[in-house]
C-alpha cells in the first residue's frame, strides 16, 4: 500500500483525482493540500510515498515546493499546461499528467510507481550488502579522463539532475549516479546528506557555523561552504553530540 498526498489549489481537481484513485487498491490517499505551504507541512508530518503535485499554485509552484525538500517522495505532476514537461523530469518525476486526467494514463502512472518500487527494493537489497567505506577506492570516469579515487579523499558530492559531481583535490568530474543512489551506497558514519543537493564527507569539515532558520553552514577542506538544511541540522547536531 502506497500512502499518497494530493496537492492542488483546485478543490474540484482534488476531488476528481481522489475519486479516480479509489479504483486502485494499492493507493491510500492520506491527505489533501490546497497550496504548497500546506503541502510542505503534510509531507513532513505524514511522510507519504507519493505526491500528486500541481505545478501552478498561488503561493509557490510545485517546483519551488520540491526545492525545499531534502528528500522527495515519488512525484506525479498534474497540470493543465504541457510546457512544464521537460522541467518536470529534471526533478526526476515519475510521470506528468495533463488535466483533465485520462484514466488510462493514470493507470500507467500507478504501474510505473509499482515497477519503480520493485526495482528500488531489489537495488537496496543488493546495495546493503555492498556499502562503501572511506577506505574503499572507486573508479571515476568523465569523458576521456579517469581516476581511481579513495573515498576518504572525496570531500563532497553535488547533485546535477541524474548525475553527481564528485569533488576531490582540484577535480570535479561528473558521474551518472543520482545523489539518492549514492547515499544508499555510502557509509553514513562518514558521509552525510546535508541537503537535497549535497552529500559531504564529515572528516573534511573544518568549520561549523550557525546559519539562517536554525540551519548550519559547514566549511570543508578546500574552502567549499555547504548549507545544512533545518531538518538535517537537527540530525547533524544529534550525531555530533556526546
Amino acid at each position: 500500500m502506497y500512502k499518497a498526498l494530493i496537492i492542488d489549489d483546485e478543490r474540484l481537481a482534488r476531488s476528481e483525482l481522489k475519486k479516480m484513485l479509489s479504483a486502485f487498491q494499492d493507493i491510500e490517499i492520506v491527505a489533501e493540500a490546497a497550496n504548497a505551504g500546506e503541502g510542505l507541512e503534510k509531507i513532513e508530518s505524514l511522510q507519504p510515498d507519493l505526491i500528486f503535485l500541481d505545478i501552478q499554485m498561488p503561493d509557490k509552484t510545485g517546483f519551488e515546493l520540491l526545492q525545499e525538500l531534502d528528500r522527495s517522495p515519488k512525484v506525479i505532476f498534474t497540470t493543465a499546461y504541457d510546457e512544464f514537461a521537460l522541467k518536470a523530469f529534471e526533478f526526476n518525476a515519475l510521470d506528468y499528467l495533463l488535466k483533465p486526467i485520462d484514466k488510462k494514463r493514470l493507470s500507467d502512472s500507478i504501474q510505473k510507481l509499482i515497477l519503480a518500487e520493485e526495482k528500488e527494493a531489489t537495488a537496496v537489497s543488493y546495495v546493503n550488502r555492498n556499502i562503501l567505506t572511506e577506505n574503499d577506492q572507486v573508479f571515476v570516469k568523465d569523458g576521456e579522463k579517469c581516476w581511481f579515487v579513495k573515498l576518504s579523499e572525496v570531500r563532497l558530492f553535488e547533485s546535477a539532475g541524474n548525475y553527481a559531481k564528485v569533488f576531490f583535490g582540484p577535480n570535479k568530474p561528473l558521474i551518472l549516479k543520482s545523489l539518492n543512489a549514492l547515499e544508499e551506497r555510502l557509509d553514513e558514519k562518514t558521509f552525510f546528506r546535508a541537503n537535497r543537493k549535497h552529500i559531504i564527507n564529515m572528516r573534511m569539515i573544518v568549520k561549523v557555523e550557525p546559519y539562517f532558520n536554525n540551519g548550519l553552514m559547514l566549511e570543508l577542506q578546500g574552502g567549499d561552504k555547504i548549507e545544512v538544511s533545518r531538518r538535517q541540522s537537527v540530525k547533524f547536531r544529534e550525531m555530533m553530540s556526546l
